[in-house]
């Protein structure tokens, strides 16, 4: 390889190397190019770009990059799976594991996981979790029963001060019947006086007049 293309080659893996923030390092030492290949197509399914790189260019490019923890990793033939935005670094891990397994050559020697190292065991321990989708929903339910617990015991006092106010509102309207029930009374009574006071003039005035018929007649 020419000089300009190993500069490039550094550049570019110093680019990438700054921009994930997460990746898995392997040692493919024995493993064939096919069971190369297979593991490269399984790794781009789940956004992870899978490279065999030489460790002097990578030492390069990770003490350009200011990545110092990776070179501790680059000892012997090493391929690094970069996380791509969207990927998903427990599927990523899980893969890498299965393929360690499977082929009994691959062996993983660590990784950076949002900018924290990780030895080979925690990369295995990742690869155990449950997919990141679970995980999602398990912290959802996690965060929702509390809340749910909460909102009930928020929503219960809420109830019951409905129902009193509910309550009073009956107890008003049954407390101002009453006055109007009696008013209601009071006034028909007054207009059965009124009534009356004329028929009773009419009954006085009737019998003076025959009182001053008799009178009359008598004389």
């Amino acid at each position: 390889m020419k000089k300009e293309e190993k500069e490039l080659v550094v550049a570019d893996l110093a680019e990438r190397l700054r921009t994930a923030e997460t990746l898995f390092v392997a040692d493919y030492r024995g493993l064939r190019m096919t069971d190369i290949d297979n593991l490269r197509g399984r790794l781009l399914d789940q956004g992870a770009k899978f490279s065999v790189v030489k460790n002097t260019l990578t030492r390069r490019a990770a003490e350009a990059a200011g990545n110092e923890a990776l070179v501790a990793l680059l000892e012997g033939p090493t391929a690094i799976a970069f996380l791509e935005a969207g990927g998903d670094p427990v599927a990523v891990a899980k893969t890498i594991a299965d393929a360690a397994r499977e082929t009994r050559i691959l062996t993983i020697r660590g990784g950076v996981l949002e900018g924290r190292t990780m030895s080979g065991e925690e990369v295995e321990t990742l690869a155990k979790l449950p997919p990141i989708d679970i995980l999602r929903g398990q912290v959802l339910a996690a965060i929702v029963a509390p809340l749910t617990a909460i909102m009930g015991l928020l929503t219960a006092p809420l109830q019951n001060l409905h129902g009193l106010i509910d309550a009073r509102i009956e107890q008003l309207g049954g407390a101002e019947a009453a006055p109007a029930a009696e008013a209601e009374e009071g006034d028909t009574g007054v207009e059965e006086n009124v009534a009356a006071e004329p028929e009773a003039q009419a009954e006085e005035t009737t019998e003076e007049t025959t009182e001053q018929t008799t009178e009359a007649e008598e004389s």
